[in-house]
């Protein structure tokens, strides 16, 4: 059975509808193009309307959606030529994180991304796209090759978080997240993060500290997840509607807020209804915003990176 968002069965039903009308028509060879075009118009307001107005926590589950498109779909869509490189070269590869070279309209680039199961026992082998510390080592591994060679850097973030077991923290989660932030400011080629899913916490920005920060329409981006939020701030993780709004995580929010640099809008209903259609939308906004970063003198990207990261927020000094 496809998964349904709560908010997402008054569309279901309408479509269930329209499905007997069409079976209906085929098996007694009726004319029902009368009653089907009302209600395809119908199915097609209610869906733009549902979607114009969801809720952060709507917009939270909408991310999670297990059918959105995942790291490896983008890379076999928008990119050519991946080969994926594995591996930390201190401890072992972590599957929660997918990278290697590949060809952007022929540009070689390096893409690396969080990467989910489809299935249990995909999700295991991933980790549910909470990488490891040697998944964010790897990341850096690849990132600094991807510099040594003048390539531009792409990375896909869609995670819950960085995995926080007790034998990640044993092996440096911190220190491998704050290591990835402190070179990815200073590496001398163009950096582009796009926020495709879950952009949960150290564990995304491990991957999104760019020149560019882009996201898709009903991604999130959050130090912490509503639910965690909830639990903390209220003692009740069922005030998750409340900290989803209270944490601003939604795209249009960080917009306002200059967190990000640019919004991606998605087919509607969300990209999961249309998956091809919201990597080729994806792809042009990232074939861009790549051509616009190439022209720069890769020496002048480092200062301006900094101050982007350093303008955001306010602080008083006493």
């Amino acid at each position: 059975m496809a998964f349904v968002l709560d908010f997402e069965k008054p569309l279901v039903e309408l479509e269930r509808q329209l499905d007997q009308l069409r079976r209906l028509a085929e098996e007694r060879k009726l004319d029902v193009n009368g009653e089907i075009g009302p209600l395809e118009t119908k199915l097609v307001d209610l869906r733009r309307e549902i979607y114009d107005n969801l809720t952060p926590m709507q917009r939270v589950q909408v991310a999670r959606h297990p059918r959105r498109p995942y790291a490896l779909d983008y890379l076999a869509h928008l990119f050519t030529d991946f080969f994926e490189l594995k591996g930390d070269r201190l401890c072992r590869d972590d599957p929660a994180i997918v990278g290697g070279w590949a060809r952007l309209d022929g540009r070689p680039v390096m893409v690396i991304g969080h990467q989910k199961g489809r299935d249990t026992k995909d999700n295991l082998k991933r980790n549910f796209g909470m990488p490891h510390p040697e998944g964010y080592r790897k990341a850096l591994r690849l990132m600094r090759m991807a510099a040594r060679f003048g390539a531009p850097i792409i990375t896909l973030i869609d995670t819950p978080g960085a995995y926080p077991g007790l034998g990640a923290e044993e092996r440096g989660q911190a220190e491998a997240i704050a290591r990835n932030l402190e070179v990815m400011a200073g590496l001398e080629t163009p950096i582009v993060a796009v926020v495709i899913g879950e952009g949960g916490s150290g564990g995304a920005l491990a991957l999104a500290l760019a020149d560019r920060v882009i996201m898709l329409e009903n991604a999130i981006y959050t130090v912490i997840s509503p639910e965690g939020c909830a639990a903390i701030l209220w003692n009740d993780a069922s005030q998750k509607e409340r900290a989803a709004a209270a944490l601003k995580l939604t795209a249009s929010d960080l917009l306002t807020l200059g967190l990000i640099d640019e919004i991606v809008p998605e087919p509607a209903g969300g990209a999961h209804t249309d998956p091809e259609a919201a990597m080729k939308a994806l792809g042009d906004v990232v074939r861009r915003t790549v051509k616009e970063l190439a022209k720069i003198d890769t020496k002048k990207l480092v200062g301006p990176r900094a101050k982007k990261y350093m303008d955001m927020g306010s602080f008083t000094e006493r």
